[in-house]
């Protein structure tokens, strides 16, 4: 039921492609931790459906931050709202899902823009092929 309420939304928006809507949405976990996202590279395929499911396994907050990835995925309308300027903000513990069609093939930076994360390599990419 999921799956078929997540390529509605797709559907509604006009979003997602022929090929996205003939599958299911693939999960893609992703865990940020001090100071890391595990995976650091995340792999998807350009005009599928993916569901991210992160979670700040830590106990302090985290964001992770996309900009070019995000302004260019087609990201399901309920979910547009946990993305503020290329970013999603976690508190420690929390775990959010968001339902997108893959953007342009290319490779996006991600990182964390608290204090220090990044120089610590809170870094990684999204690769879309």
């Amino acid at each position: 039921m999921k799956t078929i309420l997540t390529l509605a939304a797709f559907a509604l928006i006009g979003a997602a492609p022929v090929a996205a809507a003939d599958q299911p949405a693939t999960q893609i976990d992703i865990a940020l931790s001090n100071f890391k996202f595990t995976p650091a590279t995340v792999t998807l395929e350009h005009g599928r459906a993916y569901t991210l499911h992160i979670t700040d396994t830590a106990s302090g907050s985290h964001d992770l931050v996309a900009k070019a990835f995000f302004a260019g995925a087609a990201i399901a309308p309920a979910d547009r709202r946990q993305i503020s300027k290329g970013a999603i903000s976690f508190e420690g513990g929390e775990t959010i899902d968001i339902h997108l069609v893959a953007p342009g093939p290319g490779t996006y930076e991600m990182h964390c823009s608290h204090f220090m994360h990044s120089a610590f390599g809170m870094t990684g990419k999204i690769v879309v092929r």
